[in-house]
């Protein structure tokens, strides 16, 4: 039963950035994005201090640096993130092997029945932030329910270096005072399609019958009427394989010029690199979506032979299939990276997804 589990979620603050903090003490308490300044970067990752500005990842340098001038540029330093990553995860291995990672810097634990046959999964929670801050000198924050759902959701209430507890008894209140486009799962455009309907918190969601979910969203209107009722019966699942992993970016400017997309396609190819190292897959079908400013949108797809064994063979896939829809007359308002025909990665180097090389 879903009632039973206990589930935690892990999510590191601002981990891309906190590394870099931590091991620059020039930087500590200081606007920090990890990334390029120059006129065509991106910003990959964001301090706190930086965020309090409206810095954000995947945002133009320059916007980054109109927003904060006293914004401090850190390069990327993918290995050593990689390296921290990896003994977080041995933390949470040491309490239960039902880990699922979601990328370098998050996971699902289920923590039902543990290693360390603690009752409480609010304690392991609070033990395994504490181990994480002495072992790494980082912070995380941690989410604690009863499904992936609601544990996912705590872990967001009490950002950064904080412990949110969903219980039972409480679970299906939370959701209904929740605005839809908190959601985790629900991204802008479903958003705007829910309140288009009249679906603005849980508690709306929650009044419209399955039948009604179905017909405007398909098969995702059963899972809406679930969590809308505070249910998720997914299980943890350490060996869980997705059909496909992306990410993309709307702009807040549309992007005409050919180097401005290509600059832009560097964090959002990170961020699915991320995903892929963290969950220790590989995948061979990469494909780009475009969406343009009077909301046409396309796709472009290619498939290699071998896995893709690399950040940089996954961003130069990328590439490849953006060069050809430029020069274009209609400006970019988002763009879209993601790697399908997925496996487990080998345990031989050269077909592990290394964010570094």
């Amino acid at each position: 039963m879903a009632s039973q589990r206990k589930i935690i979620h892990v999510d590191m603050d601002a981990f891309y950035a906190s590394v870099e903090q931590r091991d620059n003490p020039q930087l500590r308490g200081r606007p920090v994005a990890v990334g390029s300044p120059r006129a065509r970067g991106v910003v990959a990752a964001a301090s706190y201090e930086a965020r309090a500005f409206g810095v954000r990842s995947a945002m133009p340098s320059v916007t980054a640096m109109r927003r904060c001038p006293d914004l401090v540029f850190a390069p990327p330093r993918f290995d050593v993130y990689r390296e921290v990553s990896r003994r977080i995860r041995a933390i949470f291995l040491d309490y239960t092997p039902l880990v699922e990672p979601l990328s370098l810097d998050e996971a699902y634990l289920d923590v039902s029945d543990n290693r360390k046959r603690i009752a409480s999964a609010t304690r392991i929670a609070e033990e395994i932030r504490a181990r994480i801050r002495e072992e790494t000198r980082l912070t995380a924050s941690a989410g604690v329910s009863y499904n992936k759902f609601l544990a996912k959701l705590a872990s967001d209430q009490n950002k950064p270096n904080g412990l949110f507890v969903i219980p039972p008894d409480k679970g299906a209140d939370f959701v209904a005072a929740l605005p839809i486009g908190k959601f985790h799962g629900v991204g802008p455009a479903t958003t705007k399609k829910m309140n288009a309907l009249g679906i603005e918190t849980g508690l709306d969601l929650r009044a419209k019958t399955l039948p009604f979910l179905q017909m405007h969203f398909g098969k995702a209107g059963g899972y809406y009427y679930s969590i809308a009722r505070g249910v998720d019966d997914r299980e943890v699942r350490p060996d869980r394989i997705r059909k496909s992993i992306g990410a993309e970016v709307t702009f807040a400017q549309d992007l005409f010029a050919l180097d401005e997309a290509v600059a832009a396609l560097a964090p959002i190819v990170t961020r699915v690199a991320a995903h892929c190292e963290g969950a220790r897959i590989t995948g061979r079908t990469v494909t780009v979506k475009v969406k343009y400013a009077d909301f046409q949108q396309i796709t472009r797809r290619s498939t290699s032979v071998a896995p893709i064994a690399s950040r940089a063979a996954l961003e130069a896939a990328a590439r490849a299939l953006l060069h050809p829809l430029f020069p274009s007359p209609k400006g970019v308002r988002l763009l879209g990276v993601t790697l399908s025909s997925l496996a487990p990665a080998g345990e031989a180097v050269d077909s592990q997804l290394s964010l570094g090389v």
